[in-house]
C-alpha cells in the first residue's frame, strides 16, 4: 500500500494501485504520475459534483455533493466507467465508454461515419453499428449501374480506419458490427469471422427477430428482405441459418445474438427511433448517436453482519443507488462528447445505466450458492430495488432539474407503465402499490432518465473496487501468480479464505491443489456444503448462467453482460440449447464461450469448411410484407509480460498475474 493511500485511509489492494497507477492517474511528460489515488478519485468526485452549478446550487452545496461522491467511490460502494475516471477534470473531459452510429445506405453515408468512428476513437470511445440498412451485395447502384459490394466488405473499411488510428498512439477503438437475420446477406456476415485473423477491431452479432426464432421453432422457411425497398427477395431454412450461428459460436465465439425484438420491447422512445445496434460489449442498446453513461454498485460492500451472518444492508444500497444516480446525471452535465449530434442526443434521452458488480462476492458471504433458485431469487430482490430506487431518485432529479426533453411519447407518458409491466413479478422487495405509486409520481413530475439501470462487464473498475467482475461467478478461487525474483505466490479470493480459516480448513497444502484450475470442484477434502457454495465459472452449469442472467434482466432497463461458460468438450446442441433457453427467458442478447475455442479453431479451419452444409437461399414469389423496422466477445489472449493466458468478456484487459494492463 503506498503512502499516500494510507494517509488517506484508501482501502485498495496492490492490484488496485497497479491499475490506477498504469491507466488512470495523470503523468508528466515523462511519464511519471503526478497524482495519487486519492487526487483522482478528489479531481472525479469534484468535477462531476460541479455539474450541480448548472442547476443553480450554491458553492457549498457542491462541495457537499463532491464529498458525498468522493465517500462513495473510496468505500467502493460505487465506482463510474473508466473513461470518467481516466478523463475527468482533464483536458479532453470525453467520459462516455461507447457510441452507437447510424450506417446510411450512400457511400456519402457511409464515409461519414468512418470519420465520425475514427473521432471517437481518437477520444478514446468505441463504436456501435448495425449493417442492416445497406443494400445487399451485387444490387445495383443506379447512380453508377455498378453494384454493392455489400455491408461486410464496407465493415472492413470500418476495421482498417480503427486499426489506423489504434496506430496512431490511441486507445483501442472495440466495433460491435450487426446484421439483421432477415438480411440478404445474412450468411456471409455469420462467416466473416470465421477466420480470427479477419475483422480483429470488431465483436459481430446476429440481430434475432421473433419472428426467426418462431420459424426455427416451427422447423419452417423465414423471409430475408432487401432493406431498399422492404421487399421479400428469398427464403432461408431457419434451422440452416440458426445451426450456422450456433456453429460460429462453438467454433470461436463469434458471432454472438441480440434479440433485437426484445430490445426494442423496452425501447424507452420509440417516436424518436428504433433500436438498431449495442456497444461493442453488447449491454447498452442505443439509438444512433447516444452514449453508454456506466457506473457500477459494489454488492459485496452491500453486506452487514447479522445475528445469522452475512444479509443485505438494504438502507446502504438505497443511499448508494441514490449517490450514483445523482454522480451519473451529473457525468451527462459536464460531459464534453466528440460529435455535436451526440451531445444533442444524450441531452434528450438522459439515458443512464446504472449496474452491479460483486455479485459473487455478496453470494459466498452469504452462503448462497451461484446455482440454485435462493441466488436467483435474491438477484431478483437485488435488482428490483435497485431499478425502484433508482426510478425514484429520476423522479426526485426531474422535479429539481426537469424530465427528460423527449418524455412525452416515451413508454413512461402511459398511465400504469410500470405496475402493468411488473404486476404479480414481485421479487419480494417492491410491492404492486409500490411500483402503482411510482407511476403516478411520474405522471405528475416526470422521469429525469429516460433509462436507469444496465449491467455491465465492469473489467478494471472492479479490480479498482476489489470485486468480482459484474454478475459473473467467479473465474477461480485461487491462481499462483508469479512475483519479481520468479517465485510462485498463491492469490486467494478472500472471502473464501476468510471461510475456510474460520471453520478451520485453510493450507497452504489445500490452497495448491485448488489453485491447478482454480475449483473446488474436484479436490478431495472439500465438503459438499463448500463446494455448493464456492462454484467458479466453469462449475456453473449453463442453464444457471441464463437463468441467473434472467434474474437481472427482468428489472435491468437496458441488458446484462453476461458470459455463458462452456467447457471444451460441449457440443453444439449444448450451446443450441442456451440460446433456446435465454430466448424463452426474455434475455436481450447472450454472449458463451466454450473454453479453448480459439485456441483450436483454425487448425482445422479448412477441412471443416469441406464439410459445411451449403444453404440454399429460395427464390420467392413478391409478396405483400410488412414494412421492414430496422432495429461481447470472449477473447483469449496472452500478455505480453509475463505470458499468462487470459480470457476476458471486452477488449481491455489486466493481467492477474503481473498487472499488466492492455487490450486485446
Amino acid at each position: 500500500m503506498s503512502e499516500t493511500c494510507m494517509e488517506e485511509k484508501l482501502d485498495l489492494t496492490e492490484n488496485a494501485i497497479k491499475v490506477l497507477e498504469r491507466r488512470y492517474l495523470k503523468r508528466d511528460k515523462d511519464g511519471k504520475c503526478t497524482e495519487t489515488p486519492a487526487d483522482m478519485f478528489h479531481r472525479v468526485a469534484d468535477t462531476i459534483a460541479a455539474g450541480d452549478y448548472k442547476f443553480g446550487k450554491t458553492e457549498e452545496e457542491v462541495k457537499e455533493l463532491g464529498n458525498r461522491f468522493y465517500h462513495a467511490i473510496t468505500n467502493r460502494y460505487f465506482m463510474p466507467n473508466s473513461p470518467t475516471l481516466m478523463n475527468a477534470g482533464r483536458e479532453l473531459g470525453q467520459l462516455a465508454a461507447c457510441f452507437v452510429l447510424p450506417v446510411e445506405d450512400s457511400l456519402e453515408g457511409i464515409f461519414e461515419t468512418v470519420k465520425n468512428t475514427a473521432l471517437i476513437h481518437k477520444s478514446g470511445g468505441g463504436t456501435g453499428f448495425s449493417f442492416s440498412r445497406l443494400r445487399p451485395k451485387n444490387s445495383v447502384v443506379k447512380s453508377t449501374m455498378g453494384v454493392s459490394s455489400g455491408p461486410v466488405s464496407f465493415m472492413s473499411v470500418f476495421n482498417a480506419a480503427t486499426e489506423a488510428v489504434k496506430q496512431g498512439g490511441t486507445r483501442r477503438g472495440a466495433n460491435m458490427g450487426i446484421l439483421r437475420v432477415d438480411h440478404p446477406d445474412i450468411l456471409e456476415f455469420i462467416d466473416c469471422k470465421s477466420d480470427n485473423n479477419q475483422l480483429n477491431n470488431f465483436n459481430i452479432s446476429v440481430a434475432v427477430t421473433d419472428k426467426f426464432m418462431e420459424a426455427y421453432l416451427a422447423g419452417t422457411d423465414y423471409d430475408l428482405i432487401n432493406p431498399q425497398n422492404n421487399e421479400v427477395v428469398g427464403r432461408l431454412s431457419a434451422k440452416d441459418v440458426f445451426d450456422k450461428i450456433v456453429d460460429g459460436a462453438w467454433k470461436n465465439g463469434e458471432p454472438g445474438i441480440i434479440f433485437i425484438d426484445k430490445m426494442n420491447y423496452d425501447n424507452p422512445t420509440p417516436k424518436i427511433g428504433a433500436i438498431e445496434s449495442t456497444n461493442p460489449c453488447g449491454e447498452v442498446p442505443l439509438l444512433p448517436f447516444e452514449a453508454c453513461n456506466l457506473g457500477s454498485i459494489n454488492l459485496g460492500r452491500m453486506m452487514k453482519q447479522s445475528e445469522n451472518g452475512w444479509v443485505v444492508d438494504w438502507d446502504l444500497l438505497e443511499e448508494t443507488t441514490r449517490t450514483a444516480m445523482r454522480f451519473l446525471d451529473n457525468v451527462i452535465a459536464v460531459n464534453n462528447y466528440p460529435l455535436p449530434q451526440i451531445s444533442e442526443m444524450v441531452q434528450n434521452n438522459r439515458k443512464i445505466g446504472l449496474g452491479v458488480m460483486g455479485w459473487a462476492d455478496m453470494l459466498m458471504k452469504a452462503q448462497i450458492s451461484y446455482s440454485s433458485e435462493e441466488g436467483t431469487k435474491l438477484a431478483g430482490q437485488v435488482m428490483e430495488f435497485i431499478d425502484y430506487i433508482s426510478k425514484t431518485e429520476s423522479v426526485e432529479m426531474a422535479k429539481e432539474r426537469g424530465k427528460f426533453n423527449n418524455f412525452q411519447g416515451s413508454i413512461y407518458d402511459q398511465p400504469n407503465y410500470l405496475y402493468n409491466k411488473y404486476k404479480g413479478k414481485s421479487a419480494g422487495k417492491i410491492s404492486d402499490e409500490m411500483w402503482a405509486e411510482l407511476d403516478e409520481q411520474i405522471r405528475i413530475h416526470g422521469l429525469r432518465n429516460a433509462t436507469t439501470t444496465c449491467i455491465a462487464p465492469t473489467g478494471t473498475i472492479s479490480m479498482i473496487a476489489g470485486a468480482s467482475g459484474g454478475v459473473e461467478p467467479l473465474f477461480g478461487l485461487v491462481f499462483s501468480r508469479l512475483i519479481m525474483d520468479k517465485t510462485e505466490m498463491l492469490e486467494v479470493n478472500p472471502i473464501f479464505k476468510d471461510y475456510m480459516i474460520s471453520h478451520g480448513l485453510y493450507s497452504d497444502e489445500l490452497m495448491s491443489k485448488i489453485a491447478v484450475d482454480g475449483s473446488v470442484a474436484h479436490v478431495d477434502g472439500i465438503s459438499d456444503e463448500i463446494k455448493h457454495i464456492f462454484v467458479t465459472a466453469h462449475d456453473v452449469t449453463p442453464y444457471w448462467h441464463v437463468k441467473m442472467q434472467a434474474a437481472f434482466q427482468l428489472h435491468t432497463d437496458n441488458a446484462v453482460s453476461k458470459t455463458v461458460n462452456f467447457v471444451e468438450s460441449a457440443t453444439r446442441d449444448d450451446i443450441k440449447e442456451a440460446y433456446i433457453l435465454a430466448y424463452r427467458n426474455n434475455l436481450k442478447g447472450i454472449t458463451v464461450y466454450r473454453n479453448n475455442s480459439r485456441q483450436f479453431q483454425p487448425m482445422n479451419l479448412d477441412s471443416k469448411k469441406k464439410e459445411e452444409k451449403q444453404i440454399e437461399i429460395k427464390p420467392v414469389v413478391k409478396e405483400e410484407v410488412e414494412e421492414y423496422n430496422p432495429t461481447g466477445e470472449i477473447r483469449e489472449v496472452k500478455c505480453p509480460e509475463c505470458g499468462t493466458k487470459i480470457q476476458m468478456a471486452e477488449g481491455c484487459f489486466i493481467c492477474p498475474n503481473c498487472g499488466y494492463s492492455g487490450c486485446a
